[in-house]
């Protein structure tokens, strides 16, 4: 009992850890580009919130504590762009490189525990990805709406040059790597692999895939209810309904990889 226990509290604190992480990179990301722009003092210099439980747990109250009214009034449109895209581009997209690399290297030496912190890594930029691209791709305000802004673009071209290699990341998340995390950290525990695929399909368009829902507009308040209720249920059932089949050799095929060791 006392081991399992244990187990749980490190698990959740990896999971604090890695999506604290993903979120301080992101916000870390503006503040860097804002000052090698000019229009930042410090790059360290956040709005860091208080001392309470959902900024605690959550980071809710951190934001990159970037003006862009300034920039805008310069005439300096593309420069606010560069600022407001670097978060995810930048930030999450090289902590979703690194995460991916440190997980196929502490993979093949067996390293569970650094393994999994990598694994988890990769979710939360994952996630972050689909919070911003599609999901507030159409927003009336923040990232994705300055960089629309700033550029005098259609939101659309976000969606199509963000939105096809994020979707590509998830993609291959999806059918590649969370395929052999089941079997290298579940090897033997049919639940711990139906556990992980719920966990990653919940995080990425759930957790992730909800930003949209308030405060954000329409578009992204529908983009928001369909990877919530659609994208997440959807992704579970499918990737284990091959499983089910009896007969079926994509059923077996799928059966043998994930749910058998």
């Amino acid at each position: 009992m006392k081991v399992i226990v244990l187990k749980a509290i490190g698990f959740l604190f990896l999971l604090w850890l890695t999506h604290a992480l993903g979120y301080l990179i992101h916000e870390y990301a503006h503040a860097f580009f804002a000052w090698a722009l000019g229009w930042k003092a410090n790059p360290f210099a956040l709005n860091y919130g208080g001392l309470n439980l959902n900024n605690i747990l959550f980071l809710s109250d951190i934001d990159e504590n970037v003006d862009y009214d300034p920039i805008f009034a310069a005439g300096q449109g593309t420069a606010a762009a560069m600022i407001a895209v670097s978060g995810v581009l930048v930030g999450n997209g090289l902590g979703y490189l690194v995460a991916r690399c440190g997980y196929s290297r502490y993979k093949a030496r067996g390293k569970k525990t650094v393994g999994f912190f990598m694994f988890l890594f990769c979710i939360m930029n994952a996630g972050n990805f689909i919070s911003y691209v599609p999901t507030r791709t159409f927003a009336t305000h923040a990232d994705m709406a300055t960089v629309v802004q700033g550029l005098h673009i259609s939101p659309w071209w976000i969606a199509l040059v963000l939105g096809v290699p994020f979707c590509l990341a998830v993609i291959h998340f999806f059918s590649r790597i969370l395929p052999g995390a089941l079997r290298f950290f579940f090897p033997e525990w049919r639940i711990g692999r139906i556990l992980l695929v719920v966990l990653s399909s919940f995080m990425i368009f759930d957790f992730y895939g909800s930003a949209g829902l308030h405060r954000y507009g329409d578009a992204a308040h529908w983009i928001s209810i369909l990877s919530v209720y659609v994208l997440f249920p959807l992704t579970v059932v499918l990737f284990f309904l091959p499983a089910f089949r009896s007969g079926s050799r994509t059923g077996a095929t799928l059966t043998k990889k994930i749910m058998k060791t």
